[in-house]
């Protein structure tokens, strides 16, 4: 079937959470939109599927703690079947040797099994921090500025920022400039003692990225973190009831609400350019469609190398898109377990939250240096997440569901992932049956996805879940590529809505709501 005239006001390619949110945004303005997704499922990374009989698992992320306020009110999402309270947040549980340390609330509101000269830096860290991520986050919510050609609105929101800086005041002004790029490591030697909570913090300001703690700029990671929140608090952590896939699906039926027509098992195979311009896809089996506009909430990388193909773009364009660095650092492990764990030192609540393996950040550092060279660390870090105790749903009676993301494990494993996953795996294990004695015995079935998985099941280049590294060069202005941060692109009429750019990965919707708004602000 083909049609020269235009049958749709918009085409959003991928059914991940920001192509849902891009879809129903746009819908809400009244446009006719069709969405297009390739797998039989939406929801992309932020699913939950099941893994073994009967037990089931958000896919990638576990955590929630990014979604956009603005998200969640432009498409009432609570309407639609997401609740988060503020009894909700998940406890941050380092884990040790030496005892558990625990974050308590949004981000550690209170803090126990620490010193008490450590709580007092704790708080005082705690408040800078997010008073410094507080400068960044209004950067989040809106169209990184074209500073070739700001408009009004752009300006303004440059003269609110150097307005919220001027009332950090001139000490932490100053203060704020020194650590901006710093690495984490060095400013947590400067203000924390306890070995336990700088490896939490270490590890957050790392996790998902190529970055030890020790590397120049990692810092940027930690204030990333707690500029993001859930339930109306900065920095605040969610395991949502149903797994991710709640999110997502409160998501769809808001798209539903708007009239989105939505069509999954629907690979786009090319994006149709006539004179420089957009006019519509081509799917898998020859159908072709036309539209206004192509919304691809889907890699940068594929969007322009596969779909567009490189003759239509400028040859600096396209040296720029190979050049986005997107290869995963992160790996992802579920467990079926006949019951639940017991983590040493920890309590039935805390349980329920999230639990970190990184007991320094020097040993977050050590387990980073092998990955620079193709290799894994034998005692890997890791977040673990048992979301069948808060949720029964998700296991059968008396069994539990572990996930697990799992730091470093390199896209490019030198020695292969056929041959290293078993033993990247039994590293993983012997980490955990340190941590929660007996565990091994209680595991009915393993499933490990490294970055070669990811890339394979999720039909994301690299395995990257940010569909490209969130380091100062890549972000803000940079994101996907300099010169191109708006949600445009050199090819009229097609426009970026996913991870891969403005403000990054995680679950969000910020890529999609921003990207739609642009579109509704030009009247395309």
């Amino acid at each position: 079937m083909t049609s020269s005239s235009p049958t749709w006001d918009a085409i959003v390619i991928g059914g991940g959470h920001n192509g849902l949110v891009a879809a129903a945004t746009l819908a809400k303005s009244g446009r006719k939109v069709l969405l297009l997704e390739a797998g039989s499922d939406l929801g992309g990374a932020a699913r939950t599927e099941e893994f073994a009989p009967g037990f089931r698992v958000s896919v990638l992320a576990h955590v929630l703690n990014r979604l956009h306020p603005d998200v969640v009110r432009t498409l009432e999402l609570e309407r639609h079947g997401l609740t988060i309270e503020r009894g909700d947040f998940a406890p941050s549980v380092a884990l040790s040797k030496d005892g558990a340390l625990v974050l308590h609330g949004a981000y550690g509101e209170v803090l126990t099994g620490a010193a008490p000269s450590e709580q007092s830096a704790w708080k005082e860290l705690r408040a800078q921090l997010l008073r410094y991520a507080g400068i960044l986050k209004p950067f989040l919510a809106r169209r990184p500025p074209d500073l070739s050609g700001m408009s009004m609105a752009e300006m303004a929101g440059l003269g609110q920022t150097a307005l919220a800086l001027k009332k950090l005041g001139k000490e932490d002004m100053r203060d704020f400039l020194r650590v901006l790029l710093m690495n984490v490591a060095d400013l947590l030697d400067e203000q924390l003692a306890d070995d336990r909570l700088k490896g939490l913090l270490a590890f957050d300001a790392t996790l998902g990225s190529h970055l030890g703690p020790r590397s120049p700029t990692s810092l940027l990671g930690l204030y990333y973190r707690l500029a993001g929140e859930a339930g109306g608090a900065a920095g605040a952590q969610v395991i949502p009831r149903g797994g991710m896939g709640a999110v997502a699906a409160a998501i769809r039926a808001a798209a539903d609400k708007a009239g989105v027509s939505i069509r999954p098992a629907s690979a786009v195979a090319r994006i149709i350019v006539e004179k420089t311009r957009a006019v519509g896809v081509t799917l898998a089996g020859g159908e072709e469609l036309r539209a206004r506009a192509i919304v691809s909430a889907i890699n940068p990388a594929t969007t322009f190398l596969d779909l567009v193909g490189p003759s239509e773009v400028d040859t600096g364009f396209v040296r720029k898109v190979r050049n986005i660095r997107m290869k995963g650092d992160a790996a992802k492990l579920h467990l079926a377990l006949d019951r639940p764990p017991q983590f040493t030192g920890v309590d039935a609540v805390d349980h329920k939250g999230r639990l970190v393996i990184a007991p320094s950040p020097d040993h977050v550092e050590r387990a980073f240096n092998p990955s620079k060279y193709g290799e894994f660390s034998p005692e890997p870090v890791m977040e673990i997440t048992l979301p069948s105790l808060t949720d029964a749903s998700l296991a059968p009676s008396g069994a539990c569901v572990l996930s697990a993301v799992v730091q470093y494990a390199p896209y490019a494993l030198k020695q292969g992932w056929t041959a290293g996953k078993p033993q990247f795996l039994a590293a993983i294990m012997a980490q955990l049956e340190t941590h929660a004695p007996g565990i091994g015995s209680t595991v009915r079935h393993a499933e490990l996805l490294t970055p070669a998985d990811i890339e394979a099941r999720y039909r994301v280049p690299g395995g990257h879940w940010h569909h490209g590294e969130l380091q100062a060069d890549q972000m803000l202005m940079s994101r996907p590529v300099a010169g191109w941060a708006g949600y445009d692109t050199p090819i009229e009429g097609l426009f970026l809505a996913g991870a891969g750019s403005h403000p990054g990965g995680g679950v969000s919707g910020a890529p999609g709501l921003n990207a739609a708004r642009r579109i509704i602000a030009m009247k395309v």
